[in-house]
């Protein structure tokens, strides 16, 4: 098992970076929640990773925070979620979030991701909500102060780019997530993650 890895990123196109360690690149899938955390290409990275071996291929995820991490293990043990759909839910949403969806059993927010239906949603909500001691325990004070408040994180400055680029990873078209991004109709100076975050809710009440 595959616990840390820490290199040098020399390329990101999410929701996948590339580290070079000791001259050997690394394809690491990332959520876009710690997409938003990583440095300029050429600066060092530390993740930790969670490794899943298939059949017809091996995956190296990488987590900025072990909240996060943790998590993601908890996720794929539910019924009808794998690596993919976790990643997915780990973009919209970090640990602090989706522990504020367990309080206020907000299943609209989880229907609002791609690949989400609504008895996936409920069905994460009542599994997940049993098991949330195992993983809330490593989220950090800030965000533990955030799940509480619902106050939302703000990484990354790319804005609308950025914002449209993480859409098109969590399986929008490019043309739909341009739309939800314009529907959001937020200041220019809205950080991307928070222009995702209303575009999800658009997108969460046209489903409705």
């Amino acid at each position: 098992m595959i616990g840390q890895i820490r290199g040098t990123l020399i390329a990101r196109q999410a929701p996948e970076i590339l580290l070079d360690v000791g001259g050997i690149g690394y394809e690491i899938q990332v959520p876009m929640t710690t997409l938003y955390q990583l440095p300029e290409l050429g600066q060092p990275v530390t993740l930790l990773t969670h490794f899943v071996v298939r059949e017809d291929a091996q995956q190296l995820f990488g987590f900025a925070e072990s909240a996060d991490r943790r998590l993601f293990r908890e996720l794929i043990k539910v019924s009808g979620v794998g690596p993919r759909l976790a990643l997915t839910l780990l973009s919209g949403m970090d640990a602090a979030d989706f522990a504020r969806c367990l309080q206020r059993d907000d299943v609209a927010a989880l229907v609002a991701l791609p690949g989400v239906g609504r008895k996936t949603a409920e069905r994460l909500l009542v599994e997940m909500r049993d098991k949330a001691g195992d993983w809330l325990d490593e989220l950090s004070p800030e965000s533990a102060a955030r799940a509480e408040t619902g106050k939302p994180s703000a990484h990354g400055n790319d804005q609308r780019v950025e914002a449209e680029q993480a859409l098109v990873a969590l399986g929008y078209k490019l043309t739909e997530a341009a739309k939800l991004i314009a529907a959001a109709d937020a200041a220019p100076e809205t950080p991307s993650e928070e222009l995702i975050r209303l575009a999800l809710r658009i997108a969460g009440g046209a489903k409705g």
